[in-house]
Order: C-alpha cells, then sequence, then structure tokens
C-alpha cells in the first residue's frame, strides 16, 4: 500500500502522529493556539480505545498523563506557553522519576498572558531549563506540517526508549498551518515500546543497566516499585548518601549523552562553502531557507543550520555546518534566546549576530537577506 497524501493542519498531523505512535492517553486543558490537539484527541482516541479528559488546569493535566504512563499507557498532552509554565513542576517529577511522557507546547507571543494568537519563540530556554535542578530533557522542534507528524511520532519513540519526558516544541503559524503531507498507512506505524521488567530475585526498579535506562515495571506483574520524586537509590527509596546521589542524577543526564547518536538530528542546507550560517528553527528557519536560496542568486555564500533536535543541541553537526563560515546569524522571533546556545558553541572562533522580532508577526525572507548582506559588508 502506497503512502497516503493528506492535507492536513499541523496541531491536526500533531494527535494524528500521537495515536499512530501509539498514545493512548491524553490530559489536557483548551488554551490558544494548541487547542486543536486536543479537540482531535477527544474524536480520534475513542476509536482506537484511547482515553481523552479535559482536566481542571494544565497542572493537573501533566499530572494525569504521568499516572496513566505509570499504568502503562503512552501519554501526551498538549498546551502553550502559561500553560507550559504551570506544567514545570510535574515535568521535574517526570525527569527525576523517569517517566515516558510527551508534552506538546506550542508557543505564543509572551510574558504572561501575552499575545494568544500571534507566533513567538521564547519558549526555547523554559523548555531546556524550565523545571528546577539538572534534569533530563528532549526537546523536539519541527518547522512543517510533515515535520510535525514525524517528530510527534519520533518524540513517544525517544519518550518511551529513554524514560524520559519529551517536548514537542513548534510556533503558532506551523501549527495552524495547513500542508499536504504524507501520512503512512495504519499498518505500517511502528510504535515503539519502554523496555519491560521481567520478574525476579532482588529485582531493583531504578538499577543501572548498560544502556543507562532501567527497565519499567509493567502493572500487575507482581514486581514491587517505590517511587518518589526524592533522589533515590537503585532500590527506588529516598537516599542523602553522597555517592548514591550523585550517581543517580549522573546517570539520568548521562542516558541522554549516552545516546545522542539515536536522539540529534538536524538539517544542513547549502553550508559546504557557507560564508554565512544562519541558525533558526520553526517558522523562522522557512523565512530563512528562502533567504538561503535568494543570496545564493545574489552571489552571496550563505546557508542554513536547522536543529529539529533542539536539546540537546547537536553540537558536533553545528560545528561541522559551520566550518567554514565567517559569520553566523540567529534569526528568532524573541529577545535573543537561541543565540546564547550558538554563542556558547562558537565560542569567538566566529561573530555571532542576531536578529530578533517580538512584535507578534514573522520574520520575512528579506529581513534576513537583508540583514545577511548587511553583515557580508564587514568582511
Amino acid at each position: 500500500m502506497t503512502t497516503e497524501l493528506q492535507p492536513l493542519h499541523g496541531n491536526q498531523a500533531c494527535a494524528l502522529a500521537a495515536v499512530a505512535a501509539g498514545c493512548r492517553f491524553f490530559a489536557g486543558y483548551p488554551i490558544t493556539p494548541s487547542s486543536e490537539i486536543a479537540e482531535h484527541m477527544s474524536h480520534e482516541l475513542p476509536r482506537v480505545g484511547g482515553v481523552f479528559v479535559q482536566m481542571e488546569d494544565e497542572i493537573g493535566s501533566l499530572a494525569a498523563c504521568i499516572g496513566a504512563s505509570f499504568g502503562g499507557a503512552k501519554a501526551m498532552t498538549a498546551t502553550s506557553g502559561p500553560g507550559f509554565s504551570l506544567m514545570q513542576e510535574n515535568l521535574g517529577y517526570a525527569a527525576m522519576t523517569e517517566t515516558p511522557c510527551v508534552i506538546v507546547n506550542v508557543m505564543r507571543g509572551g510574558p504572561s498572558t501575552g499575545m494568544p494568537t500571534r507566533p513567538a519563540q521564547g519558549d526555547l530556554m523554559q523548555a531546556r531549563w524550565g523545571t528546577h535542578g539538572d534534569h533530563p530533557i528532549i526537546v523536539l522542534t519541527p518547522a512543517s506540517v510533515q515535520e510535525i507528524y514525524t517528530e510527534t511520532t519520533r518524540a513517544f519513540a525517544l519518550s518511551e526508549r529513554f524514560r524520559v519526558p519529551v517536548v514537542v516544541l513548534y510556533d503558532q503559524v506551523v501549527a495552524q498551518l495547513l500542508e499536504s503531507i504524507e501520512v503512512p498507512p495504519a499498518e505500517q506505524s511502528v510504535a515503539a515500546d519502554r523496555p519491560w521488567a521481567a520478574a525476579g530475585n532482588g529485582f531493583q526498579p531504578y538499577a543501572e543497566t548498560e544502556s543507562l535506562v532501567p527497565p519499567m515495571v509493567r502493572p500487575g506483574e507482581g514486581l514491587r516499585v517505590h517511587t518518589t520524586g526524592l533522589t533515590h537509590a537503585p532500590t527506588g527509596f529516598p537516599t542523602q548518601a553522597p555517592p548514591v546521589a550523585d550517581r543517580a542524577l549522573k546517570r539520568l543526564l548521562e542516558k541522554i549523552e549516552k545516546h545522542r547518536d539515536v536522539i540529534d538530528k538536524s538539517d544542513a542546507y547549502r553550508c559546504e562553502d557557507a560564508e554565512i550560517v544562519i541558525v533558526a528553527c520553526g517558522i523562522t528557519a522557512r523565512a530563512a531557507r528562502r533567504a538561503v536560496a535568494t543570496l545564493r542568486e545574489e552571489g552571496v555564500k550563505a546557508g542554513l543550520f536547522r536543529p529539529l533536535t533542539m536539546w540537546p543541541f547537536p553540537e558536533r553537526a553545528f560545528r561541522a555546518a559551520t566550518a567554514n563560515a565567517r559569520r553566523v546569524l540567529v534569526p528568532e522571533l524573541n529577545a535573543g534566546q537561541l543565540i546564547l546556545e550558538v554563542e556558547r558553541l562558537t565560542a569567538g572562533r566566529r561573530p555571532v549576530a542576531g536578529l530578533n522580532r517580538v512584535d507578534g508577526e514573522p520574520l520575512a525572507p528579506r529581513q534576513i537577506s537583508d540583514r545577511v548582506k548587511e553583515l557580508a559588508r564587514h568582511d
């Protein structure tokens, strides 16, 4: 059977991808511009025996998803900036207890209530550092309706495999964009599964394994589990013993670093000989790609590096894409967030410039190309 081409809005594609990936539980609270995800999940989940719950708020939404995940279900919630802020404590709990779950954040203008119907990219740093303490996190940043489908599917695969919360982060424009995308037939969908524990003597729910990902207990199979947000030993019970606490936290972080070859994903467009590399994500990256094409026609050697995995940032691919560049430009719909990571990785080896917009409108290709030409005049 051939792949089917369907016209879908971004948020609709997110819901369909989640169901195809095996999601059978969704808890959420309506919030612009992500509400369509909840609406579609309320229609799709009952058709496959799943459960949809509209919660009283975003705090309860992620809490319900964590509970459903511990009950054995693949679970997802969706929100926007204000709701994502409310979810931060539970996101940290999911990270500490290694509970697989997917959180979709459709970004809008902020802070506070901000501009609910306007695009922004102001949650990039919050997605990485929003909850307190050092914690593992994976954040994916699709830039098209097709990528919303594929990256939502990948979010479940990564979350289940590595027992970590995964955030799917995209802006309002992509969320409500209508594009024709390839949707694999249902029988071709491969739903990734988490590692399940087998019964045996001496079982420890957070024992260190070769992959650094402990197998999870399937409910009803007779294995005892103690779950707590406190720092815990391999037994699951709280500990303040420095060597045990040190290893417990480091394992959480190392399980992400150990598997960067699977987690990292990026796209480099015409970077091989680029003298100026643009680094962007979401709708801004689409404008940047058009700007690169125009600049090349005008004889300016520009390229685009686009992280699809925002966190952990694909450092090796970034360094390869900017190896021959004289300058780097970071356009983004915020006051300057992605640029901080780019500056860290370039470490002064080449100038890094920003291009920011915070008025609720996306950056246009011409604005980006004009800024590139302005920078090129300084070389």
